[in-house]
């Protein structure tokens, strides 16, 4: 146990999986943003987000990145502003349908992406080697089930 787990002897399994899942998703996002650093990038992890978001999305629109972000147009739109400004997207609208803006990324957002995936690529690799994952059937079914859990309930 590292010196920053918590206590678990007495802790309910409530307190100790919540513990864990905080505890996993700090850690991700504080070492995706440092390797991220080293490779250069100087983008928040928000904005490393956004991208993806716009490149992952089937038509990349204003409301349909903001709803698979789960936030408002309004604060996608700070978001956008920051990213227009420094060159790693672009917003056009469509001739003959002003209503909807649309959103591309640069050639300097797919590098990011690229090296974003990168990171994603390794950690995957190293979780599946160091930890033996690819035999363990059953935590990777409750992780499944605990990413359709959130997808529903959020």
């Amino acid at each position: 146990m590292s010196e920053k787990s918590p206590n678990r002897k007495g802790s309910s399994p409530k307190e100790v999986i919540n513990e864990l899942l905080v505890d996993v998703f700090n850690h991700i996002l504080s070492i995706e943003q440092q390797h991220l650093r080293e490779q250069g990038v100087n983008l928040s992890m928000n904005e490393v987000h956004v991208l993806e978001a716009i490149k992952k999305s089937e038509e990349a629109t204003m409301s349909n990145v903001a709803r698979r972000l789960r936030v408002t147009v309004g604060t996608l739109t700070t978001s956008i502003n920051r990213l227009v400004e420094k060159g790693y997207c672009e917003r056009h609208r469509r001739p003959g349908d002003k209503r909807k803006v649309f959103l591309r990324l640069t050639e300097k957002a797919e590098e990011v992406l690229a090296v974003h995936d990168d990171f994603h690529e390794e950690m995957i690799e190293a979780t599946l080697e160091d930890l033996k994952l690819e035999d363990n059937t059953l935590l990777i079914e409750s992780l499944e089930r605990l990413v359709a859990y959130f997808k529903e309930k959020y």
